[in-house]
């Protein structure tokens, strides 16, 4: 079997922690079993990229447990668990094409190697792969029959091809899903974000003030995170609707040119480029913290700098030095909770990775009737995972009475 990673010898460590991973994630489990009766994606071929950690290896593990062969590539170069890798290759003989601190041009190698496998599907966090296709149309044998979408940034991109009508096949936008945006961009952002800065720089967040830029739902994630262990959070926001929205949820909201001066951490959470930039650079005190939550490393503009040096003892904590001051920036700009820690927690990535497992089985039973455009999953699939969720943890939920159901489904009650 093809693959490419660091070293098959750590695979006995990434195996133990996808054992770990495991534990919390009952929603899938329940999916795999399933799958490993039914084989509802017997045949079908899947191209991924995802970010490769022990959650992602129970997602491709119960794809192929569906009957599906799995091939992935990393959705960012910094984001790999390479002793998971080398378990799926060498424990779940799944090709894995991903190394820790991957050159770019070993990344797009590493497309490249899951896309020649000729797909009838694509999985994606962040678009990359989708966009590898679109931007090279003859260089792979025939294009995908569907795929799916993780993220809110690779939804924008998949909705601006949509637009120019240049989409090449139906892709389900996993991230609209209620119990993906909800919970994994609101919670899991929410506490792995934190997570990296604190394993970066072990630095007291009680007291500092702390500037979010971007009030969606993983904005509002980490404002909350921010807020619990005593941080002073400043939000900014270009959308008046989520401006108001952060100002009655008790935080400050204004410009980022307006908090610069006294911000000890900035945090860009906007899916934009250049959010963090010379404007901004020119006023930030010494010792600011910059770190960046978004999909890719365009959030804050180091294009300013002339170098950025690894600061002794903190992997991944890199210092410049600005007109006399001296600014970290942790991951050099990229996404901080998967390149400074290990990403969402196990029990919200249940949520996230059930419903890529469920749109693919989905998609699969449905392609043929859809034209190229960006679908969502269907309301009854979204709340049945909410339900086998509830179910494993032991919750039990009211249903409604006969008189209840007549109730709101008649137009003759009223005063």
């Amino acid at each position: 079997m093809e693959f490419r990673v660091k070293s098959l010898s750590l695979s006995e460590q990434g195996a133990n922690r996808i054992d770990w991973a495991w534990k919390e994630m009952q929603t899938l489990q329940q999916i795999r079993a399933r799958f490993e009766s039914e084989k509802p994606l017997k045949g079908l071929k899947i191209a991924a990229c995802l970010h490769v950690t022990a959650e992602t290896a129970c997602l491709a593990t119960t794809l192929k447990a569906g009957g599906a062969e799995v091939y992935l590539a990393a959705s960012n170069p910094l984001s790999t668990q390479d002793d998971v890798a080398a378990a799926l290759v060498d424990k779940f003989n799944i090709a894995v094409f991903a190394v820790k601190g991957d050159t770019r041009e070993e990344y797009y190698q590493n497309l490249d190697s899951v896309l020649n496998k000729n797909p009838d599907c694509t999985i994606d966090d962040g678009c990359d792969l989708v966009f590898r296709i679109h931007e090279n149309p003859g260089k792979y044998v025939s294009k995908p029959k569907f795929g799916a979408e993780e993220t809110t940034t690779g939804v924008l991109r998949l909705k601006a091809l949509e637009k120019e009508g240049k989409l090449l096949y139906p892709i389900l936008a996993v991230n609209q899903s209620k119990t993906k945006y909800l919970f994994d961009n609101r919670y899991g952002t929410g506490q792995s974000v934190i997570d990296g800065i604190l394993r970066s720089t072990n630095h007291l967040l009680a007291g500092k003030e702390c500037v979010v830029c971007g009030y969606g739902w993983c904005g509002k994630g980490i404002s909350k995170t921010l807020r619990g262990l005593g941080a002073r959070v400043r939000v900014v926001e270009i959308d008046p609707i989520k401006a108001l929205e952060a100002l009655m949820d008790g935080y400050e909201v204004g410009r980022l040119i307006d908090f610069a001066l006294t911000a000890d951490i900035v945090i860009t959470a906007t899916g934009n480029r250049s959010v963090v930039r010379k404007e901004h650079f020119d006023i930030f005190k010494d010792g600011v913290i910059l770190a960046n939550a978004g999909h890719f490393d365009v959030e804050i503009d180091l294009t300013e700098f002339e170098n950025l040096e690894e600061v002794p003892g903190r992997p991944e904590v890199y210092v410049t030095v600005y007109r006399g001051r001296r600014f970290y920036i942790l991951a050099k700009g990229r996404l901080v909770n998967l390149a400074c820690a290990e990403g969402h927690p196990s029990a919200v990535m249940d949520l996230s990775f059930s419903n890529q497992a469920l749109g693919i089985e989905y998609m699969l039973k449905n392609y043929s009737e859809l034209p190229p455009k960006v679908y969502t999953l269907p309301d009854n699939l979204d709340s049945e995972i909410a339900a086998i969720k509830l179910r494993s943890l032991g919750v039990k939920i009211e249903e409604l009475t006969e008189e209840q159901k007549n109730y709101i489904q008649s137009a003759h009650f009223g005063t």
